[in-house]
């Protein structure tokens, strides 16, 4: 599935460059009604990553096109309803699969450094630089990823952009 997507991520962001270049808009041009980064917009159309669906829902408005469009790449008169929402939630599937597997590497983050200092407290080094950046490492991951996979962190991502939005910033 992981392989099949990323085949996927690469047509949906040669499609966000086709209606891009069609709404005859440059990336700096994209990134700013969009509120985010040109070089943003570039990994979008090269597939590296991919936006928040939110974001495309944005982006199938500014070019006048269904959002289906968009990730099938193709202009359709008679849409499929169920074939559009199957896509868009698998779209959306694989959005939270990319945050789960951020969050896992957060959390291996933190035992990683959590097992360094412990090796570092029982030969009694513990008390130098080392140590305590191992604990703060510790600590920080595992409170980030505790309110990140919380109901919490749902509402400081929406709250984060619509700040985000709001003062315009690039």
């Amino acid at each position: 599935m992981a392989e099949v997507w990323k085949s996927d991520q690469k047509i949906i962001g040669e499609n966000i460059r086709k209606a891009r270049k069609a709404a005859k808009l440059t990336q700096e041009e994209l990134a700013e009604k969009l509120s985010t980064y040109r070089r943003t917009v570039s990994r979008w159309e090269t597939g590296r990553n991919l936006p928040d669906i939110d974001i495309l829902l944005e982006m199938a408005e500014l070019f006048n096109v269904e959002l289906i469009e968009i990730i099938d790449g193709e202009r359709k008169n008679n849409i499929d309803i169920k074939e559009s929402n199957i896509k868009v939630a698998d779209y959306s599937e694989e959005s939270k699969r990319k945050l789960m597997r951020n969050m896992h590497y957060l959390f291996i983050g933190g035992t990683l450094a959590g097992i360094i200092y412990m090796i570092l407290l029982f030969t009694d080094h513990q008390d130098n630089f080392f140590g305590g950046l191992c604990l703060g490492i510790m600590f920080g991951m595992l409170i980030v990823g505790v309110i990140m996979t919380s109901r919490y962190g749902f509402l400081i991502r929406e709250k984060k952009l619509s700040l985000i939005r709001k003062l315009g910033v690039k």
